[in-house]
């Protein structure tokens, strides 16, 4: 019997050849172009939509989160051997990066008892479960962002990992603009999430920190500066109530 290459009998040589093809064929690795191209596209759709009007908000804003959803679902499949534990959503690292959270626990203590002591201490704006709940999944959401679009990005056009740590970080403050609080305070916890990102390669603890950090900054530092944490438009047009 006539015989293929690689000793593949001749009927089946076609089935043989596509095998080869899908094990040889690799798809190549997104491009810095396109790289770039997606942090700068992804980005200012997002400072847009942080500027537009609330009511607008409301009508874009699942668009632009199942955008960025997608973008780094299909960046996830270009990338070979790249899953969910990668993304961060997986048990990998979840164990060790745990402690985050009761240090998280204990800096927010500490924050109530200054705040309590210099008199800035108030009740949380909205303290109804289906608030508070909505906010914390808000923040995970926000760190995948932070973490699977802008820093897996970054970490690819930038050759230092420190200096994309530092721009994700940048990056991250500065979507919270003009809230100038918010925006010092985001700064420090960016660098120090995408760092412990790096390390434990897992957003649960992370996404849950900051929610926890961001509900004890809104009761520890007053409204009057922070304007129920809002950002962009909404923070221009806050007033608050007598």
């Amino acid at each position: 019997m006539e015989t293929a290459a690689l000793g593949c009998p001749a009927k089946r040589s076609e089935a043989c050849s596509i095998l080869d093809l899908c094990h040889t064929s690799r798809m190549p690795p997104p491009s810095r172009a396109r790289d770039l191209t997606e942090l700068i596209l992804g980005y200012g759709v997002i400072v847009g939509l942080i500027w537009t009007p609330e009511r607008l908000q409301r009508i874009f804003s699942p668009m632009v989160l199942a955008l960025t959803l997608l973008v780094v679902l299909a960046g996830r499949r270009r990338a070979e051997g790249q899953s969910g534990q990668e993304l961060g959503l997986g048990w990998r690292g979840l164990i060790p990066s745990l402690w985050i959270l009761p240090a998280a626990v204990a800096l927010a203590v500490l924050s109530m008892f200054v705040a309590a002591k210099v008199g800035t201490l108030h009740p949380l704006y909205k303290a109804d479960f289906a608030h508070i709940s909505g906010y914390v999944l808000w923040t995970i959401y926000q760190q995948f962002l932070l973490q699977d679009y802008f820093m897996d990005r970054l970490l690819r056009l930038v050759s230092n990992g420190a200096a994309a740590v530092a721009l994700a970080g940048v990056l991250f403050a500065a979507a919270h603009l003009p809230n100038l609080v918010l925006t010092a305070a985001t700064l420090v916890w960016g660098i120090v999430s995408c760092a412990l990102f790096r390390r434990y390669r897992n957003l649960w603890a992370l996404g849950l920190a900051q929610g926890l950090l961001g509900l004890c900054f809104a009761i520890c530092v007053p409204d009057a500066l922070h304007h129920h944490l809002r950002v962009g438009l909404g923070y221009l047009r806050y007033r608050s109530r007598p």
